[in-house]
């Protein structure tokens, strides 16, 4: 079950390829989806059009669960984007994986923990830039000392945490998937029996990687406006 990633040293950094394959093809998707669902747009949507109308109403809804309008509306561009970006390579490692030479080229990109940690710290990150953006420097940093001076270090940990714990349940979730479906794949090829025994467990759980992909896209995009509103909303 173990492939080797392609890397390639350039600059004293080391770059996986497949990574930079997967990463690159999920942003074609999002960036074509979005050109074909505004390149003619109707008073009255139908087809893809419609479908990302459901998407921004979508996002806006999530965006209002976790603060006001005021503050949030500036995020719903962030929120579309993360949201069909996470769904996208989520989904791309489903139907298949390509192997040569002991080397894997495709895969679902959210499977590598480089990048949903990588993703994780732009999104904290940015909560960090608009709360001193949007409060001050001087306001936000007393953020970190309520209610009391003594509770600095929790909040620098909760930080920490907070970073891991969206990257790594995001990982762990899609890599668990890509594993259990290649084994089932493995099972598809030791003959009769283990067609028999492995096509049907495999359709289902390919429909139930479907749902977790949905559902972690979505999670992910929640508590990124959890994050961002306990930063910019004045009543956090």
């Amino acid at each position: 079950m173990h492939h080797e990633a392609p890397l390639l040293d350039l600059f004293g950094l080391t770059f996986n390829l497949t990574n930079l394959l997967m990463i690159t093809i999920a942003s074609a998707l999002v960036f074509i989806i979005a050109v074909l669902s505004t390149r003619k747009l109707a008073m009255k949507p139908t087809g893809i059009q419609n479908f990302m109308e459901w998407v921004m109403d979508f996002v806006k809804g999530i965006i209002n669960s976790t603060m006001d309008w005021k503050d949030g509306g500036r995020f719903h561009v962030l929120g579309i984007t993360l949201l069909m970006y996470v769904f996208i390579s989520n989904m791309l490692g489903l139907p298949f994986a390509i192997v040569y030479d002991n080397v894997l080229w495709w895969k679902s990109p959210t499977a590598d923990p480089v990048i949903t940690l990588t993703l994780a710290v732009m999104v904290v990150g940015l909560s960090h830039y608009y709360g001193v953006k949007l409060k001050g420097t001087a306001e936000y940093g007393k953020e970190f000392f309520k209610p009391f001076w003594f509770m600095f270090p929790i909040k620098i940990i909760e930080e920490f945490a907070n970073t891991l714990t969206l990257g790594l349940r995001l990982y762990g979730n899609i890599y668990a998937g890509e594993i259990l479906l290649g084994l089932l794949a493995a099972s598809l090829a030791t003959g009769v029996g283990g067609h028999l025994a492995a096509a049907l467990p495999m359709l289902v759980w390919q429909g139930f990687s479907v749902f977790v992909g949905a559902i972690q896209a979505f999670i992910f995009t929640m508590l990124t406006m959890v994050y961002l509103s306990h930063k910019v909303s004045h009543d956090h």
